[in-house]
């Protein structure tokens, strides 16, 4: 059985734009085996002292522990925020098949 050290990456971009660059160059790079785009939400949050509303576009990003470091530095290198959202949950349980398919797509 492989190595779960499976991880789920959330963040967050304004527009599709910035969402289709930075999952194509994820997926170019081997750092991550999926990521999904998801519908436009409002994101709600306080910055700077005052209360935002803003439409932001999710990423889910399927990917190891492994990769996390070369991950995070990448987004954090094309996103447009000052602070991007970057946030990893671990996996405690998932499809052999599909941890094999993950461990094989990423470096």
């Amino acid at each position: 059985m492989p190595k779960n050290n499976i991880i789920v990456v959330l963040t967050h971009v304004p527009d599709q734009i910035y969402a289709q660059r930075i999952a194509n160059a994820l997926i170019k790079d081997k750092l991550a085996a999926c990521v999904n785009i998801g519908a436009a939400c409002q994101s709600v949050y306080e910055w700077k002292n005052t209360v935002e509303t803003q439409t932001e576009f999710p990423l889910r990003i399927k990917t190891n522990q492994d990769c996390y470091s070369k991950l995070e530095a990448l987004i954090v290198e094309m996103h447009p925020y000052e602070l991007p959202d970057i946030i990893a949950l671990n996996v405690h349980g998932v499809y052999t098949p599909y941890l094999q398919w993950v461990n094989d797509q990423i470096l």
